[in-house]
């Protein structure tokens, strides 16, 4: 795809990758050890709430240990490597088609995922269609297949098959998706995107993610993955018990939650209320999705990927589970190769004048508006708002926009082509206006096409 800024709308070429982007307004296999007690401390550490400095400084002084005398050789794996050689399977020369509309991305891709003819192991190309249907002339070369998975990424959250806190969401029970086996769906999805050149999931909860790894018998969830927030208050009245009047108290405002989920206990003494609540956080969170789990972990043995994470798991769980973000300027500018004109020609000269805009550019651009900016610039670049854990192909690159647009003047806006990952760049003389003019572009050009 090829998206460029111009003071009028814009059109798409026929029958070519270039379109121009429009203004808009312990585990079940028996697996123990140090491994498995790291993860479990992990757990244990993250419930606690009001342990002592003293306390603090142990329980730091223990993780460092665990980390360093448990952790298997296979923890340093980069992840970009182990996705690289699940990549190889990709047969180039046979794709599967998506026919896609944003505004429902994942129907269409269940759609794409469902036909007979789809096989993972082929190439993606997506077509997508405007908000009135009209259908885009644009072959996917890499930049749509980028959008198409950042895009279907961002909605499985959002849609009925999770629940829970951003960052850290759960499988939640839908009938409909079962009956529908999207679970499956969202798990394929997951793993073509990784393996396709896509972005991570990055909103697993640990305790999915430990569930995936360890298998759910081994899972230890917490308050927390409880997405129900009158359950979830009635769980934590339970936690907070200080005598066994309160527990059986409590626990009588659950009285046919816990009928229902096979929790009702005889409640004699005030320590029977830790294996009450293991109860109910095992069935809320784990028991109770135990079929859609296993439909959603099918669906992660796509291309092997599901194989990998269980064997390199401290290199899968910074990219499935939120981290804090290391997006900067500067890796944004590292991403790109410029392309120069000869030194010494008057190409040359202007490209020099602009280089150091655009590096300004990118620094300006978090401090006024943080990484989301940066994800703005780089999705209009490549069609990737992050850079995908098995990398960019081919690399990004920037150029130099010399010529004159349609109308005989010189080119004010940025112009994408997201096929190859090619950024051109206007040649302006003072920074105002080259930064006026590249908030103009970023600010209203969103997709391809799409207004």
């Amino acid at each position: 795809m090829y998206n460029q800024m111009s003071p009028v709308n814009t059109v798409s070429l026929p029958a070519s990758c270039i379109s121009n982007a429009r203004l808009s307004t312990c585990s079940s296999e028996g697996t123990s050890g140090p491994s498995a007690n790291y993860s479990s401390y992990l757990t244990v550490v993250a419930g606690l709430s009001d342990v002592s400095s003293d306390d603090e400084e142990l329980n730091k002084a223990i993780l460092a240990s665990l980390q360093t005398e448990s952790c298997p050789p296979t923890c340093s794996v980069p992840v970009k490597d182990l996705l690289q050689d699940l990549a190889k399977q990709i047969n180039h020369l046979k794709n599967s088609k998506f026919n896609i509309n944003r505004n429902t991305v994942l129907d269409g891709a269940i759609r794409g995922f469902k036909r007979g003819t789809y096989d993972p192991c082929n190439t993606i190309s997506v077509r997508f269609s405007d908000d009135m249907g009209v259908h885009e002339e644009a072959v996917d070369l890499g930049g749509p297949r980028r959008e198409f998975l950042r895009l279907l990424i961002e909605a499985l959250p959002q849609s009925q098959m999770f629940e829970g806190e951003e960052g850290r969401m759960n499988l939640a029970l839908n009938s409909t998706a079962m009956r529908e086996d999207r679970y499956f769906i969202a798990g394929r999805t997951i793993a073509v995107s990784l393996v396709h050149g896509g972005p991570p999931a990055g909103f697993l909860s640990p305790t999915l993610f430990a569930s995936l790894v360890h298998g759910p018998e081994c899972s230890k969830p917490t308050l927390e993955d409880v997405a129900d927030r009158d359950l979830q208050a009635k769980i934590k009245k339970i936690a907070e018990c200080q005598t066994v009047e309160d527990l059986l108290k409590a626990s009588d405002q659950l009285e046919d939650y816990l009928a229902n989920a096979g929790c009702l206990r005889h409640l004699q003494r005030l320590e029977d209320k830790d294996l009450l609540l293991a109860d109910i956080l095992m069935f809320q969170v784990v028991h109770r999705v135990r079929r859609p789990f296993e439909r959603f972990r099918d669906g992660l043995k796509t291309l092997g990927v599901l194989e990998k994470i269980q064997s390199y798991p401290d290199s899968f769980l910074p990219i499935l589970c939120w981290s804090p973000t290391t997006f900067t300027a500067d890796i944004v500018e590292s991403l790109f190769t410029i392309k120069l004109s000869p030194v010494g020609s008057s190409k040359r000269h202007a490209e020099e004048v602009v280089i150091p805009f655009w590096r300004d550019y990118l620094a300006d651009a978090v401090d006024q508006e943080g990484t989301h900016k940066l994800g703005t610039i780089l999705s209009f670049a490549t069609g990737a708002s992050s850079i995908p854990p098995i990398g960019f192909n081919p690399h990004p690159f920037i150029e130099f926009l010399h010529d004159k647009n349609e109308s005989g003047v010189p080119h004010r806006f940025p112009i994408a082509n997201t096929c190859i990952n090619c950024l051109k760049l206007p040649l302006h003389t003072t920074y105002t206006t080259f930064q006026e003019d590249m908030d103009f572009a970023f600010g209203n050009t969103h997709g391809f096409g799409m207004a």
